[in-house]
């Protein structure tokens, strides 16, 4: 059986994060609720913990380095797009107390789930939406995805959620030049970073996009 905290903090000591054991402790609170609402709500696949810690936990790690960078610590609002069980959002929630995040899903329980996650682990800065992204129209500073759809349809659709000087931040699996090369017009890359997951041989990548204003 593998020492899950040991697991994680040697993750968290791989991608050069300074998290408090509180924080990592949250992180594995929030992995045993998946677990256990799992059953009932089918938030992943993933049934062996170990799994679990290496393909969602430390994979939704990898972003909070390149989001620091960007947000500079600022309290700006995130919106995690089809977030499912709360990937990468409640992790972003966790170890990034001064943002605002909102995870959107169109499956009711799912967004029920994350809104659980937030009682249970006292987030005040999280909370699930249930609704098609399309709908929302509140602005967002940073809206994010993970293994969600392809970089057009995430940017169409949540289009009309995007501050004015927001950007859209994609994790996706190895570059995805096709979906760029298909991004529509007025919409522009400007930044394409490489994301290594402790403990997994995968290709990860992060898309940062904005509005071209030209």
């Amino acid at each position: 059986m593998m020492d899950l905290a040991a697991g994680l903090r040697e993750g968290v000591q791989a991608l050069g994060l300074d998290l408090s054991a509180d924080k990592q402790r949250q992180l594995l609170d929030y992995m045993g609720l998946i677990q256990k609402w799992n059953k009932v709500y089918n938030l992943t696949a993933l049934r062996d913990p170990a799994d679990m810690l290496s393909h969602h936990l430390l994979d939704s790690l990898t972003a909070i380095a390149p989001l620091a960078r960007h947000t500079q610590c600022r309290p700006v609002r995130v919106l995690d797009v089809g977030s499912g069980g709360g990937l990468p959002g409640v992790v972003l929630a966790i170890c990034m107390p001064e943002l605002e995040v909102r995870c959107v899903d169109t499956v009711a329980k799912k967004a029920a789930f994350v809104q659980q996650v937030a009682v249970s682990l006292k987030l005040a800065n999280l909370r699930g939406i249930h609704a098609r992204v399309e709908s929302l129209t509140e602005p967002f500073d940073v809206i994010c995805s993970r293994a969600f759809a392809s970089l057009p349809d995430f940017v169409t659709w949540s289009r009309s959620a995007l501050a004015e000087d927001g950007v859209w931040m994609a994790m996706k699996g190895k570059h995805p030049q096709e979906e760029i090369d298909a991004l529509p017009a007025g919409v522009k890359v400007f930044h394409v970073e490489p994301l290594t997951v402790p403990g997994l041989d995968v290709e990860r990548c992060m898309v940062w996009m904005r509005p071209d204003a030209a």
